[in-house]
């Protein structure tokens, strides 16, 4: 059967969406890194503030769209919201989960586009991953009333450097770390998972997780647990706020 010239035009929108975004980036690039910096962002935010009486979860996502939005419902369910670090190329194939998870309240977050070792990129590699994630983002979101880049990098793998902090700061990019690492992507455990989340946990903690079945699993334990001593879960930006 031959295609129709509707099914044609999605995806030429699509390539011509990142090509334009693509030379935008180029640009805005070159511009980065040719102008004098201001104040530099020399350290990475590992908590916030501990007077808030909330605490962060903090999900990076390249991966595992399904489990992604179930969390997210989840979290609505129980009143709270969180930060979404997604990754550009996550977003390119899922863009109506990034505008679900938007729509449910969440945050999101640049965790890079490729998921590459930020520490080992150069000025302009990491002002290249960061920068195309932003305007994918933007592209997607820019509809959305009073909608603006929440401007919070997740290092791929925590792996940082003097290149990636230049280019956050060039770029007005806070760099997030984490208080408190439940290391799902490796142990799919909900047991383990839990207590790694919960245990000593205390205002103002940034707690590192991932899209896992495990994590869905643990979470509903963990949001409960928080509850119980009188925090609740929000977004990094209003916990380090």
């Amino acid at each position: 059967m031959k295609p129709s010239s509707k099914s044609k035009v999605k995806p030429l929108i699509t390539n011509l969406l990142i090509l334009s975004i693509l030379a935008s980036v180029m640009l805005v690039a070159v511009y980065a890194t040719d102008t004098p910096r201001g104040a530099e962002t020399t350290s990475a935010i590992y908590n916030g503030n501990q007077n808030c009486g909330r605490v962060a979860f903090m999900f990076n996502v390249y991966e595992n769209t399904e489990t992604a939005l179930n969390i997210a419902k989840l979290l609505v369910e129980h009143g709270f919201c969180a930060t979404f670090f997604v990754g550009g190329k996550w977003v390119e194939r899922n863009p109506n989960a990034l505008l679900s998870l938007y729509n449910m309240g969440m945050e999101i977050g640049n965790h890079g586009y490729l998921h590459r070792d930020h520490r080992l990129l150069s000025l302009q590699k990491n002002v290249d991953e960061i920068l195309l994630t932003e305007r994918l983002v933007d592209a997607h979101l820019k509809a959305f009333p009073n909608y603006a880049n929440s401007k919070l990098f997740a290092p791929p793998s925590g792996s940082v450097g003097e290149d990636m902090f230049s280019a956050c700061d060039n770029l007005g990019y806070k760099v997030i770390m984490w208080t408190r690492d439940t290391i799902d992507w490796r142990d799919h455990d909900a047991d383990l998972i839990y207590n790694r989340a919960i245990k000593d946990i205390q205002a103002g903690d940034l707690v590192l997780m991932h899209p896992t079945d495990a994590t869905l699993s643990a979470l509903p334990r963990i949001l409960e647990y928080i509850k119980s001593v009188g925090l609740k879960a929000d977004t990094v930006s209003n916990v380090i706020g």
